[in-house]
């Protein structure tokens, strides 16, 4: 299939002749010496969902400055750069992710673009950190992002993007589902029990933890912060919450938190995709720019880590010295689905797709083989020349990469303006003309 993509004023063709049982395409990765098939679920599906949607694909280099990441909330990811010093001094970075770099350009950009923005990209990204089950040092990323809408219609969006995405990977509400909170919850609890602002993303980092390490190592760190025990009580007892209206009976109806999560629940019932999400008071996520409404996607055996994230980040622009603007988006990297297609027998074997080889029988038909080659090509197959071996080999080959066709340029057939065409799935055999072969 072909897909076009308009992207700075410039018509790309992306062709994908390989499909994948569940109609994935694919593409081959490393990671610590291990080749792996991996379904383009960022890059083909992430491509066609990005465009169903309306957004408009966006790149950035993948070297950064290291202040763009650099930040004192106690993150995770601070302390999975991997960070050094460039030829001319200047402390650079291998991206960890991709919301900064999109932020610098919304405020490059400045006012010369209209809102709202509706972007998203799809690029590597690399953390230096312990390698386990769906974590790796380098993993392909798809963001989605949408700048200049205040309202949860936003969110919509991109949960109905993640959604989207899922189902077409032949991934179902049974296997999956999306745990929708608000940083506003957190943030109604602290001024309940009086903590400063100042300790709120200091908080979020700690609380992010909750299910990853014991209740005793979140109090002790809380502790460390400067949360009294009455406070890291009532804490923990509403970020245990799991429904709704129990949520509106602790913090009131009023309260925005509980006023945006009701509107996101009301639009899921419209998009159709309310069987995917339910609500989650513990979901906080660890970056410290979030604001609202957070989500993550995960798998509902409980054996993987979090299969991507996001939520909203009104405030980030001004840690960068300028205006803010509403935002929101997610992150969703291929190393964990990578792991939930293999549980579900959705993970392909990796098998070359070839349409033709091309086997000239005498060396001194190289020359009309190549004729053959470059005609078939231009017509959009995919077509191998192969020289310098025995027929018996090529026959092999031919099976062993499961290509379609052997043509063989040979000097009585070439004499008649002929080649001898095998179509390798029936045996079938014959003649046909190089102006007729297609």
């Amino acid at each position: 299939m072909r897909e076009w993509c308009l992207h700075k004023s410039i018509i790309v063709i992306r062709q994908y002749k390989r499909r994948t049982p569940c109609g994935v395409p694919w593409r081959i990765s490393r990671s610590g010496g291990e080749m792996t098939v991996v379904p383009r679920a960022t890059q083909g599906y992430g491509l066609l969902v990005s465009g169903v949607l309306a957004f408009e694909e966006v790149d950035f280099p993948v070297l950064e400055s290291e202040s763009l990441f650099i930040r004192k909330a106690g993150e995770e990811i601070t302390q999975q750069l991997y960070n050094f010093e460039d030829k001319g001094g200047r402390r650079v970075v291998l991206r960890p992710e991709i919301t900064p770099s999109l932020a610098r350009l919304v405020i490059k950009q400045g006012k010369s673009v209209s809102l709202p923005l509706k972007w998203f990209t799809i690029g590597q990204c690399w953390r230096y950190e312990r390698m386990t089950r769906g974590r790796r040092r380098e993993h392909y990323q798809w963001n989605m992002d949408i700048f200049g809408v205040s309202k949860v219609r936003a969110e919509a969006e991109l949960i109905h993007a993640i959604v989207l995405l899922f189902e077409r990977l032949g991934i179902t509400s049974l296997d999956v589902g999306i745990r929708v909170s608000s940083r506003k919850v957190l943030q109604s609890v602290l001024e309940m029990h009086n903590i400063p602002e100042h300790l709120f993303t200091q908080v979020c980092v700690v609380v992010d933890k909750l299910g990853k390490i014991t209740r005793e190592e979140i109090e002790k760190e809380l502790i460390s912060v400067g949360v009294s025990s009455e406070a890291i009580n009532g804490i923990i007892e509403v970020l245990s919450i799991k429904s709704l209206s129990k949520l509106e009976e602790v913090l009131g109806s009023e309260r925005e938190a509980v006023a945006d999560l009701k509107k996101l629940f009301s639009l899921a019932e419209h998009y159709g995709y309310s069987q995917w999400i339910s609500f989650d008071a513990s979901v906080v996520r660890g970056l410290a720019y979030y604001t609202g409404i957070v989500f993550e996607a995960f798998d509902r055996e409980g054996k993987l880590r979090a299969i991507c994230g996001g939520g909203r980040y009104d405030r980030l622009l001004s840690t960068f010295g300028s205006d803010d603007i509403s935002a929101c988006g997610f992150g969703f990297g291929d190393a964990v689905i990578i792991e939930l297609l293999k549980e579900k027998g959705l993970l392909p074997d990796l098998v070359r797709q070839v349409d033709d080889i091309v086997f000239p029988l005498d060396s001194e038909l190289e020359g009309p083989a190549s004729m053959v080659v470059s005609s078939l090509r231009k017509k959009g197959r995919s077509v191998d020349l192969i020289e310098d071996k025995r027929l018996k080999w090529v026959f092999k080959h031919v099976e062993r990469i499961n290509a379609e066709r052997l043509i063989l340029v040979g000097n009585s057939e070439w004499q008649r303006g002929m080649v001898r065409v095998k179509i390798l799935s029936t045996r079938e055999e014959y003649d046909v003309s190089v102006d007729e072969l297609v």
